[in-house]
């Protein structure tokens, strides 16, 4: 006797959107998650009235999963501007999309990044983003770092370029997969990001509002193999859940420890946020440091700029993203508020700070050359999804569960 036709271990996006896609054909589904609530890595901590997402995250309206299946107006999305902020040694400096932010213009002018050499270079570089995806994930692959090169973008719009990226990728040293950089770069051009009105967690918890069957959390499971009568099991707490199907969609160290399977380089990164009462900025864009000595925050943003409903009334809040080297340990808080001070142009001292996030595996490393499709089958009744089989983002997550799916509704539909 089967527990469920088909067990989900893992209630993240891939897990969600496996179950979802499972259940619209008529499968039962079962999913289990050890975390208290769902949603993997993409939680929101509720602290005095804060909404702060683990690790500074965003929902790009412009990934494909998303506008098929997602309900973004639901969601309530609150958007940030299209463009950057940008400290230079001489002030700060903003660069936004003209056709989005016409009220910037001059700003843009204004900023002394548009040298005509420059600009011709990073054409040549971010060309291939907006043509076929096709362009990004076949043929050759470089590193993001050879691939500037090799165009010649090397001055300070380089360095502009390499900040916001490494808030993004979360790595600084431009070894990332150049055709995965210019995916999301391509992403970055169709839609501008945003933070729905009850944090990132609203957007697994719509798919898993969706389950007939409510996901079973704080559920450890032990192992995860074949069953000797057909079919496989889950051992969780010394009993065995049985299935004909099990898919694990954990994240890539927990797949590495159930099924032996290699897991990616994750990379890190610490988040502090800080309250105030009065705004540092007007500006509701992400802010870079795009100086040559440049601190260890690799973005911040004044998040109730772009988002209100992520402080109470009459509060701000800001954020500060800091890559979390291998070896070492987070950067010093008064580091970090002496970095914001630069960055803002104000004071930092008085600044409350609220909370504190160390993720430690907040990505799976991307890089050169790109391999978007990994094998998911484990074994005949075992199969493993998630980010780290398909790209390091939204989009990659729920496709990869919608991929691990359709697999098993093709099989199913063999049967005789």
């Amino acid at each position: 006797m089967s527990d469920a036709e088909v067990i989900v271990v893992g209630a993240g996006l891939a897990g969600l959107m496996c179950a979802t896609t499972l259940q619209r054909s008529g499968v039962d589904v079962m999913v289990v998650d050890g975390a208290d609530e769902v949603g993997g890595r993409i939680r929101t901590d509720v602290v005095d009235g804060f909404l702060m997402d683990r690790g500074f995250q965003v929902l790009n309206p412009a990934y494909p999963a998303v506008q098929q299946h997602i309900d973004v107006d639901a969601l309530g999305l609150q958007m940030f501007g299209s463009g950057a902020g940008v400290l230079r040694e001489d002030g700060l400096a903003v660069l936004a999309d003209p056709l989005r932010e016409p009220e910037h213009i001059l700003d843009l002018l204004r900023s002394g990044l548009l040298d005509p050499s420059e600009l011709v270079a990073l054409g040549r570089w971010a060309l291939p983003s907006l043509g076929p995806v096709s362009w990004l994930t076949s043929g050759d692959d470089s590193t993001r770092a050879e691939s500037m090169a090799s165009v010649g973008l090397t001055g300070p719009l380089r360095r502009v370029v390499d900040a916001f990226v490494a808030g993004v990728v979360l790595e600084d040293d431009g070894s990332t997969s150049n055709g995965f950089t210019q995916l999301l770069m391509r992403m970055f051009a169709l839609g501008s990001p945003g933070l729905p009105q009850r944090g990132m967690r609203a957007l697994p918890e719509q798919l898993a509002d969706r389950l007939y069957r409510p996901v079973r959390t704080g559920v450890t499971v032990d192992a995860v193999g074949e069953s000797g009568a057909g079919g496989a099991e889950v051992a969780v707490g010394g009993q065995s859940l049985r299935a004909d199907l099990v898919v694990v969609a954990t994240g890539a160290s927990a797949a590495d420890d159930l099924l032996d399977i290699p897991a990616p380089r994750m990379k890190g990164v610490v988040t502090d946020w800080f309250t105030m009462d009065e705004a540092p900025t007007d500006l509701d864009m992400l802010i870079v440091d795009g100086r040559r000595a440049a601190g260890p925050i690799k973005n911040t943003a004044l998040v109730t700029a772009a988002a209100p409903s992520y402080a109470p009334p009459g509060k701000h809040l800001v954020q500060t993203s800091v890559l979390m080297a291998d070896g070492t340990g987070p950067v010093d808080l008064a580091h970090v508020r002496a970095h914001a001070a630069e960055m803002y142009g104000v004071e930092t001292d008085a600044w409350e700070h609220v909370h504190r996030h160390e993720v430690h595996h907040a990505l799976p490393s991307q890089d050169a050359p790109l391999q978007i499709r990994k094998p998911m089958q484990i074994s005949a009744h075992v199969i493993a999804c998630g980010d780290h089989m398909d790209t390091a983002s939204i989009q990659g997550a729920m496709v990869s569960g919608q991929r691990a799916a359709q697999g098993y509704l093709r099989r199913r539909t063999q049967q005789p």
